[in-house]
């Protein structure tokens, strides 16, 4: 699957599970080349989103969410996934 697909693929699962106000991702594959994991294809991505069902949950819990939110793509698509978490009221002004 091309970058753009996948990229698209995750916001939307992301957005559809999580009823976020705001999603940031970014694809920093081209920095693991060579990499292990990055071998077979996967990808490494950062997000950031922001979403009221974060509300009241741990950190953990947060990342849980988000990779559940993923569902299978964590296994397919993504080798490594840096995840920021926020609730509305925690978002940096420049984030909402």
């Amino acid at each position: 699957m091309a970058t753009t697909e996948r990229l698209e693929r995750m916001r939307l699962l992301l957005s559809a599970a999580l009823e976020t106000d705001a999603i940031d991702l970014i694809d920093d594959s081209h920095l693991h080349a060579g990499h292990a994991g990055a071998r077979d294809g996967r990808g490494h991505f950062r997000v950031r989103v922001i979403s009221p069902k974060f509300t009241g949950l741990r950190t953990l819990q947060r990342h849980q969410l988000v990779y559940r939110s993923l569902g299978k793509m964590m296994q397919t698509d993504i080798h490594a996934l840096s995840i920021a978490a926020h609730t509305p009221d925690e978002a940096p002004d420049e984030a909402r």
